[in-house]
């Protein structure tokens, strides 16, 4: 799927915290997405996430809250541009994942960039933002739930 647009809001935002019935801390009413970026030198965009934020100073990739409305890819979409700055004229899907805990969900969106693009740092959540060589993510200490799926994301790229 090629992506055309961010999509807009349609209804309402998602920015809230779910508590999970262990008490674990999950951020995004209507759960939440996030973009893998691939380049064609086969590298992910990946975020130094600010220290305030959930597991702040670990990497990771761009992604938030999803709201009322609005699917995994448009979400990711939206995310990845206001944090990072991603193009998505240049954005074509190539597959997700997701990880549903029943009462809340995190859908990794997987796309390949038609170009490599200089992203942005456009708002305080990220400390910086780097394309990664896929063979050497694990290099940089990594945000534990993306550590835990990055196996099984860098087996399908």
């Amino acid at each position: 799927m090629i992506v055309r647009h961010a999509g807009l809001m349609s209804g309402a935002s998602g920015d809230e915290w779910v508590v999970g019935p262990d008490g674990a801390k999950y951020w995004g009413r209507y759960g939440a997405a996030g973009l893998l970026v691939v380049s064609p030198e086969r590298e992910v965009l990946l975020q130094h996430r600010a220290l305030w934020s959930h597991f702040g100073g670990t990497w990771g990739m761009p992604g938030g809250a999803r709201h009322e409305h609005e699917s995994a890819v448009e979400a990711a979409v939206r995310e990845a541009g206001e944090e990072a700055g991603v193009p998505p004229t240049l954005l074509e899907v190539r597959f997700s994942t997701v990880l549903d805990l029943g009462y809340w969900s995190y859908t990794t969106v997987v796309a390949d960039a038609a170009e490599r693009f200089a992203p942005v740092v456009s708002d305080p959540e990220s400390i910086e933002l780097r394309w990664i060589a896929i063979d050497r993510v694990t290099e940089v200490p990594l945000h534990p739930r993306f550590a835990e799926a990055w196996s099984g994301l860098a087996a399908r790229l």
